[in-house]
């Protein structure tokens, strides 16, 4: 599975239809696509956007939620899901499936590699709306010290837009997490088509 390029996050909580957005995204070229449902998920649903995204090739992983995540391709957890959870306990569960961890720390990065992540999802980058608990903004650089301190890619995350994709892969992330600035406006599945032009002009 590649973990590169824009990682686009379906918030069923902010958007009308997160089936619609999904179809946008992935028409749009989007190949890692996020879950997001704080409010609960549906299971109905990450079934749905899993067989869309494995018609087009794409990735598809579940926030939080690890039973739900086993009817897609993998779980991103935050420090707490793994504090509460057990990292081997997920892992375990997981099977082979793919395991993101939240960081914001080269401490934290190097225990998440050490417990089996497969990427790392670092922020936020800029302060953001999208997540309440957050924390403090890091930064470009805050992204380049945790990606220095691992061997693994890095999603950089928190309130990232199309201005910031030069800055984000210097700093050495191989993916750029993304909201708003897909869902915002009348047209995501342009903003997503926008978003997927530029990294790759970059990337080449």
């Amino acid at each position: 599975m590649q973990l590169t390029g824009i990682y686009a996050i379906v918030d069923a909580d902010a958007v009308e239809s997160p089936l619609a957005l999904a179809d946008g995204i992935l028409g749009a070229g989007v190949r890692l696509v996020q879950y997001r449902a704080k409010r609960g998920v549906d299971r109905a649903l990450v079934r749905a956007l899993h067989e869309r995204t494995r018609r087009c090739g794409a990735v598809l992983l579940i926030n939080d939620d690890l039973e739900a995540s086993l009817d897609a391709d993998g779980l991103h957890a935050g420090q707490e899901d793994i504090s509460r959870l057990g990292a081997q306990a997920i892992r375990a569960r997981l099977g082979g499936r793919l395991l993101g961890i939240s960081c914001a720390t080269q401490h934290e990065a190097r225990a998440a590699e050490a417990l089996g992540a497969d990427y790392l999802g670092v922020g936020p980058y800029h302060a953001t709306a999208s997540k309440s608990d957050a924390g403090l903004a890091i930064g470009a650089e805050g992204v380049r010290a945790v990606t220095e301190a691992t061997a693994l890619p890095v999603a950089a995350i928190g309130g990232i837009e199309l201005s910031d994709l030069d800055a984000v892969v210097r700093c050495g992330a191989k993916m750029a997490a993304v909201i708003s600035a897909i869902a915002r406006g009348p047209d995501p599945a342009a903003n997503a088509r926008a978003l997927v032009a530029r990294w790759a002009s970059l990337v080449r």
